[in-house]
């Protein structure tokens, strides 16, 4: 299953007879530590989530899965949906992206608009709201309805059509994301916006709304973790995605708390403010995990806890 072998291989091959054993003591451990965070209750809608509540799913290469607590509950992704769009978006222009929008951590909050304004229009990278909101005006100038046009894209990497945008959650992002909406209009001073401003953020706060469960969110990334290859979607051209995405998921994937996630869990990983975080390990296996506590960067106490002893335990760090 693995492609590593042998003691000096980077990372150990998964024991997947240990490893139902090893989620439920995960699942014991992480839900002790309820009540270190708060949900995300400047986006209505999210402020109603029960915050205790935790799923986690994990899929390995040659399509086994192992599920533990609300594994199969919607959620609404947030900026997970940005991995989306980027698949999307190098799926259509390809290194043409690359003009737009940088591949460098930001150090900043994921909605600053001060780097923004300094380096010309040019966002850090795709995973910050100024160059996700670059990545959904691709999507948006070249599609008659890019929103259904990531709706569809993204239910077709997950094999579950009910994978859609949750209608209240959008036009509550919509009704409140003021700071977006002055990043998108700074993007179409500086001359780094094709479409009109009102049809980008419409399909961005829309994506942002779209719900998955971790079962989900683990089938969508598969082609991350198997060179492209994507058991659900064989018409995307994933060809070298996975190292170019897997490598700014390392570096950007949780904002300006990057560096300690990638020294405490090791892995590739992105999240959003729904507490969804999904994480790859190369050669081995996707995992999603959900829990709607969030720190002050904004990423799930309870995700990052479960991911940390994830790769402890099963010694699966890339590093």
């Amino acid at each position: 299953m693995a492609n590593n072998t042998g003691d000096n291989s980077i990372n150990q091959i998964l024991d997947l007879d240990a490893l139902p054993m090893i989620l439920q003591q995960i699942h014991q451990e992480v839900i002790n530590e309820y009540g270190q965070g708060n949900v995300a209750d400047y986006i209505p809608g999210l402020a109603q989530v029960d915050p205790q509540q935790f799923g986690m799913a994990l899929r390995t290469v040659d399509e086994q899965e192992f599920t533990v607590g609300a594994a199969d509950t919607a959620f609404s992704i947030q900026s997970i949906s940005k991995l989306f769009t980027l698949m999307l978006a190098l799926d259509i222009v390809g290194e043409e992206l690359w003009q737009r929008v940088g591949r460098e951590p930001s150090g900043m909050r994921f909605n600053s608009l001060v780097l923004l304004d300094s380096e010309g229009g040019i966002p850090r990278n795709p995973f910050i709201n100024d160059g996700a909101i670059v990545v959904t005006d691709v999507i948006a100038a070249r599609s008659a309805a890019p929103a259904r046009r990531i709706e569809e894209f993204i239910a077709s990497l997950s094999g579950n059509d009910s994978n859609r945008i949750d209608q209240q959650i959008a036009a509550g992002e919509q009704a409140t994301g003021f700071r977006n909406v002055a990043i998108a209009n700074l993007l179409k001073g500086m001359g780094n916006l094709e479409a009109e401003v009102e049809q980008t953020l419409d399909c961005y706060f829309k994506q942002c709304a779209i719900t998955m469960s971790c079962r989900d969110l683990a089938r969508a990334i598969e082609c991350l973790a198997n060179r492209g290859k994507s058991h659900f979607k064989s018409s995307f051209h994933a060809e070298k995605m996975d190292k170019r995405i897997n490598s700014l998921m390392l570096t950007c994937g949780l904002y300006d708390a990057v560096g300690n996630f990638a020294y405490n869990v090791g892995l590739p990983a992105k999240s959003g403010v729904g507490g969804g975080i999904v994480a790859v390990c190369p050669g081995q296996y996707t995992v999603a995990v959900w829990a709607p506590e969030l720190d002050r960067y904004g990423n799930s106490v309870l995700g990052q806890l479960a991911l940390e002893k994830l790769t402890s335990y099963t010694h699966t760090s890339i590093f």
